[in-house]
C-alpha cells in the first residue's frame, strides 16, 4: 500500500513541477508518463548538492529551482554551510505546512501530548529545523518556550522555572547544558524534563551518548530525529525500538545506494540515503543524495534505519587501513564519564592519515583509559592528550570536533 501511495504522490509531484520548474525541466526534459517506482529510479538522475549550489551561483540569489511565482513564497531558510557554500531555500506556505505535518508525526511518535511544555534550546537563525520544530509544536497544542538569545545558564534556569517537560536541542548541547548546570550549581533533578528530542548530528542514536544524556537529565527519555534543510523533517524514532529511526514514508521516497556509486545496497547493508520529498512542490528535489550513511532493513512497519544516521560518506577517514567514522569514535569517548569535551586532530604523515584525540578531564587517568578503549575498538594506537579545562570549543548547533592539524 505504501508503494502505491508513493507512486501516486510522485506522479502528482511530477505533474505539478515539470511544466513550471526550470531546474527540473532542464534535467528531465520530455519525461512523459511515470510507470512505476522502478521507472522513477531508472529514468530520474540523482540530485547533488553541488548542482544546487552551482544553480544558485548561475541564477543568484536563489537559483531556478522554483515551481511557483515569486509572490507565492513566504519562507526563507538556508543550510549550515558546513560542506561548502550555504544553500538559500524558499518555501510557499503549502510546502511549509507539509513539513510541519511531518514534524507533528515526530512529536506523536515521541508521545508528546497537546499541552506539553516544550523548551527549544537554540538560537533561532535561518535554519529550517528550528522553525519547523517550534511551529509544529504550537500547532500540536504545546506551550512553546524559545531559548533564542539566552546564555546557556539562562536557558537551564528557564527550563526549570517554566517546568519544561520536553527539551529540543542537539545531542552535544544536551550534554553541554548538563555541564553548565553543574558549573552554576543548578540541580536538573529539580526540573520536569521527561523527554529530550535530539537532532542535527548522529549522536542521538549512539548508545553511550544517549546514556550520558539520560543520566545527566535525571533519567529523561532521549528520542532521536533526522531531517535536513534541503528535504525537511524525515524520520522519527521507533517508539518500540530504541535507536531505530523510521522514515515518514508517506512523505518521502527513500533509497539506499553504494557510497560514491549508484547501485542499490541490499537490505541489511550500509549505504548512502537518497530522498525524494513527496510534498514540497515549491522547492522540489528528486533523488537527492544526502551524503548520510544508514544501515537499513524493512519489516511490517516499513523501512528501519538501525542505529540512526551512522555518519556521513565524506567524514570517514582511513587510518593505517582501518575505516573510522566520527560516530564510532564518539561512541568510545562517551563510555568514559570523566571526559568532558573532546576534539580529534586529523593530520597527514607522508601518505598516512593519523589521528590524535584531545580531551578535557580532571586528571590524566582518563586519557590512558581512552587510549586503551580506542585500541580495543579499532586495533590502533591513537594518542590521547589532556588539555586545560574549557580549552576546547563548545557547540550549540552541529558540533565540529574533527579538525585538521594547524
Amino acid at each position: 500500500m505504501e508503494a502505491a501511495l508513493q507512486l501516486e504522490r510522485l506522479r502528482a509531484l511530477l505533474a505539478e513541477i515539470l511544466p513550471r520548474n526550470r531546474f527540473v525541466a532542464r534535467r528531465l526534459g520530455d519525461f512523459g508518463e511515470l510507470r512505476d517506482l522502478a521507472d522513477f529510479t531508472t529514468r530520474v538522475p540523482f540530485t547533488h548538492k553541488a548542482e544546487l549550489i552551482a544553480d544558485q551561483a548561475a541564477h543568484p540569489p536563489y537559483g531556478s529551482n522554483f515551481t511557483f511565482p515569486a509572490a507565492a513564497y513566504t519562507r526563507f531558510c538556508q543550510t549550515s554551510g558546513t560542506t561548502g557554500r550555504p544553500l538559500a531555500i524558499l518555501d510557499t506556505n503549502e510546502s511549509w505546512q507539509w513539513m510541519l505535518g511531518n514534524w507533528r508525526r515526530i512529536y506523536a511518535a515521541a508521545g508528546v501530548a497537546p499541552g506539553a511544555r516544550v523548551y527549544f534550546a537554540f538560537s533561532f537563525g535561518p535554519f529550517l529545523g528550528f522553525w519547523t520544530a517550534f511551529e509544529a509544536a504550537a500547532q500540536h497544542g504545546c506551550l512553546c518556550l524559545p531559548g533564542g538569545g539566552l546564555s546557556s545558564a539562562a536557558r537551564v534556569r528557564a527550563i526549570i522555572e517554566h517546568r519544561a517537560e520536553l527539551l529540543c536541542c542537539t545531542p552535544t548541547y544536551a550534554l553541554r547544558l548538563i555541564d553548565v548546570a553543574r558549573e552554576e550549581n543548578i540541580a536538573l533533578s529539580a526540573g520536569e524534563v521527561r523527554t529530550i528530542i535530539v537532532a542535527g548530528e548522529p549522536g542521538g542514536s549512539v548508545p553511550a551518548v544517549r546514556e550520558r544524556i539520560r543520566a545527566g537529565w535525571n533519567g529523561a527519555r532521549v528520542v532521536d530525529h533526522y531531517g535536513m534543510t534541503e528535504v525537511g523533517p524525515v524520520a522519527y524514532e521507533d517508539p518500540e525500538r530504541e535507536g531505530v529511526l523510521r522514515i515518514v514514508e508517506e512523505s518521502y521516497f527513500a533509497e539506499v545506494i553504494e557510497p560514491g556509486g549508484a547501485a542499490p545496497v541490499p537490505e541489511g547493508g550500509v549505504g548512502e540515503l537518497v530522498l525524494t520529498p513527496l510534498g514540497r512542490q515549491s522547492w522540489p528535489l528528486l533523488r537527492y543524495r544526502t551524503g548520510d550513511l544508514v544501515k537499513w532493513s524493512r519489516d511490517a512497519h516499513g523501512i528501519a534505519l538501525e542505529g540512526g544516521i551512522i555518519g556521513r560518506a565524506d567524514d570517514m577517514v582511513v587510518v593505517r587501513g582501518v575505516n573510522i567514522y566520527p560516530t564510532a569514535v564518539e561512541a568510545v569517548v562517551r563510555t568514559i564519564p570523566e571526559i568532558g569535551e573532546y576534539r580529534v586532530i586529523v593530520s597527514r604523515r607522508g601518505a598516512m592519515t593519523e589521528l590524535e584525540v584531545q580531551i578535557e578531564s580532571p586528571d590524566d587517568i582518563a586519557a590512558g583509559h581512552l587510549e586503551s578503549a580506542l585500541n580495543q575498538a579499532f586495533s590502533l594506537r591513537i594518542p590521547v592528550t589532556r588539555v586545560a579545562a574549557d580549552a576546547l570549543p563548545r557547540f550549540e548547533m552541529k558540533a565540529r570536533r574533527w579538525v585538521g592539524a594547524g
